[in-house]
């Protein structure tokens, strides 16, 4: 088959791998507005928040090896259908959550939408490295993962259109029942309609032209993750991805509870600002790897710039909008406080941390790569606990105590310095 011929024959399953992706961000970012929302709709403390996107991350932590079994047995195209059914469960389960406004109903839907994210991330991520020639594969990544955050940014401005932007008047205010029903009720009919998107969209994956692709020569799980686990670069890896994560999911998904308790009307799109940071991070990081820095330099140079901007949002002024006004002039005057740009502009700090921390963490392990590769995913663990250390921290849930909240992002960084700087050096313990 020619070069053209291959290309052609992979148009049409590069693009329903780039709508999962798509989908995938959608879902996960969605996060970031559904937080703040139920925070007022529910009434619910800093930490009572963090636990919808703990319910939704802490999935991947029991999931992650049974969705590579279940992937074995059924194949990836299977798997995927599957994986978007069980979105499709998780949807139609936010319905009787938001009528009878029951918390632990909401939360029980994050974790089965976290479950099925799982084993759809499980199955489309190494899916699209073997779509194609070996030697393009970290282009295919880079596109995707671009999809992936570029999701982050519309999702929010979804929910934002359809549901919050009818409650704007509400944001600072006591809720008397009424509108507390009025709110809640406004998620049914959105998570109808993204239900049945799925449901079409999961049959549409089973009986699509995907071609199947088959694992060889898997050798044994049991005696692969002990070797591996005997590489402490891949070790320190897993905690570095650990701590990314957990500060990724703080950046994105915890900026619209505390833009509430400041007071800010579209606190529900504050999501979209730390996306679009890591938008461009993304296509900074293509660009400027390795042609201009290596993936280490730009690994260190992200772990100071977070440190740097977590002390400002932890001591800087949270009523002034100075520097905000200034760089966003360009975008519309957008007026902001500093803390809530400094925190979006985290996600370009975080851009660059899982495609850096990947390469360093898997050098030297050869043929343990695969295995290695499942362990660092469960590194994704990281955002169940990032946010509920940030409830813990928040205390009392006015806005000083949640900008106190951020100081667990100083830790986050730190480690992610240390293993750029040392951590991935090391070969033997």
């Amino acid at each position: 088959m020619s070069t053209r011929d291959l290309r052609k024959s992979n148009l049409v399953p590069m693009a329903l791998v780039a709508s999962m992706f798509f989908i995938l961000g959608f879902a996960t970012w969605l996060n970031g507005s559904l937080m703040p929302y139920l925070k007022q709709v529910l009434q619910l403390t800093p930490l009572q928040a963090s636990l919808i996107l703990f319910s939704f991350y802490i999935a991947v932590t029991f999931t992650a090896i049974p969705s590579a079994w279940v992937i074995r047995k059924v194949g990836y195209k299977t798997g995927m259908a599957l994986a978007i059914g069980g979105m499709m469960v998780a949807g139609l389960l936010y319905i009787p959550a938001a009528k009878t406004q029951t918390f632990e109903l909401f939360l029980f839907a994050q974790l089965v939408m976290g479950i099925a994210q799982t084993l759809l991330q499980t199955a489309v991520n190494p899916y699209v490295v073997r779509l194609g020639p070996e030697e393009s594969a970290a282009v295919r990544v880079s596109i995707m993962g671009i999809l992936n955050k570029g999701a982050g940014i519309v999702a929010p401005l979804v929910f934002s259109a359809l549901i919050a932007s009818n409650f704007t008047g509400l944001v600072g205010k006591e809720l008397s029942q009424d509108e507390i029903d009025l709110m809640a009720n406004s998620l049914i009919l959105p998570y109808l309609g993204l239900a049945g998107f799925l449901a079409l969209f999961a049959l549409g994956i089973k009986f699509s032209p995907l071609p199947e692709i088959r694992e060889e020569g898997e050798k044994d799980a049991g005696g692969s993750v002990k070797e591996a686990l005997a590489h402490p670069n891949l070790v320190l890896g897993v905690i570095a991805i650990f701590f990314y994560v957990a500060a990724e999911v703080i950046a994105g998904d915890t900026i619209g509870a505390f833009a509430l308790s400041l007071g800010v009307v579209n606190y529900s799109v504050m999501t979209s600002y730390t996306m679009a940071c890591m938008v461009a991070g993304y296509i900074l990081g293509i660009v400027l790897i390795p042609r201009v820095i290596s993936q280490q330099t730009a690994l260190t140079a992200s772990a100071v710039l977070g440190m740097l901007l977590s002390l400002f949002i932890v001591f800087g002024d949270a009523s002034s909008s100075v520097l905000a006004d200034t760089l966003l002039v360009p975008f519309g005057g957008v007026s902001l406080p500093d803390t809530l740009l400094a925190i979006a502009v985290l996600g370009l700090a975080n851009a660059i941390v899982w495609p850096a921390v990947w390469p360093l963490a898997l050098s030297g392990l050869g043929r343990l790569t695969s295995t290695a590769s499942g362990l660092l995913v469960m590194g994704i663990a990281g955002g169940a606990f990032g946010p509920l250390f940030w409830g813990l921290a928040s205390g009392a849930g006015d806005a000083g105590s949640q900008q106190f909240g951020y100081i667990v992002l100083l830790p986050c960084y730190a480690y992610i310095l240390y293993f750029a700087l040392i951590g991935h050096k090391k070969k033997s313990w």
